[in-house]
């Protein structure tokens, strides 16, 4: 059985490519999981980025890469084949909203990274946009409780295909909180070194003469 993934990437052009170039297609080709369904893995590491880069198509054919941000969590796995977030206000240029809304293409592809470990994860889908009016429900479910940003639509994306892809160059980068968590014990030590320090001076200094 096919990956997924293989089935809608592997062209015949990008056949002939790998067999010029000496590509490994065969795993894909010949993978026991289709992988066109998203089990606990996947919507654990969805559900944890802070981030994803978006790709759309536009109807003059261009594509358009967006970065998507928000806390923690506001990816949100609905089912196995379906995830959403909230499309929060930004610069108001709404490309890639018009590319889904209009009379673009609503084939999407993703990127979702993290940098720490390093793992990254690709996935294909088809994209609707919902007004979040529309759907209270679906707008509570991809609702991030505290985040203080205008909520202007909820974006659904149906999972067509996703892969694993090779870490190997990915650059170890931390988020300020990251970086917090790592380093909160040896602050916590230099704080219990200090206050030691403290009173051993104050032990051994003498009194001061009258």
């Amino acid at each position: 059985m096919p990956r997924r993934f293989a089935e809608l990437l592997f062209t015949p052009a990008v056949r002939a490519a790998q067999a010029r170039y000496g590509g490994r297609a065969d795993r894909l080709l010949t993978a026991a999981d289709p992988q066109d369904s998203l089990g606990p893995d996947e919507a654990a590491f969805l559900q944890a980025r802070d981030g994803f880069h978006l790709a759309t198509v536009g109807e003059t054919g261009w594509p358009y890469v967006q970065f998507r941000g928000g806390p923690p969590g506001f990816l949100r796995v609905l089912d196995d084949r379906t995830i959403a977030w909230a499309d929060f206000r930004g610069n108001r240029q709404y490309v890639s909203t018009g590319n889904l809304d209009g009379a673009g293409d609503a084939r999407v592809a993703i990127i979702a990274m993290d940098q720490a470990v390093p793992q990254r994860m690709k996935l294909l889908g088809t994209a609707r946009i919902v007004v979040a009016d529309a759907d209270p429900d679906l707008a509570a479910r991809v609702a991030v409780p505290g985040y203080r940003a205008v909520v202007e639509r909820i974006v659904l994306v149906t999972v067509a295909a996703f892969d694993w892809n090779c870490p190997q160059h990915i650059t170890r980068r931390y988020t300020a909180s990251e970086v917090q968590d790592a380093v909160a014990p040896l602050v916590a030590q230099v704080e219990r070194l200090q206050d030691e320090n403290a009173r051993l001076r104050a032990a051994v200094t003498p009194a001061a003469t009258p």
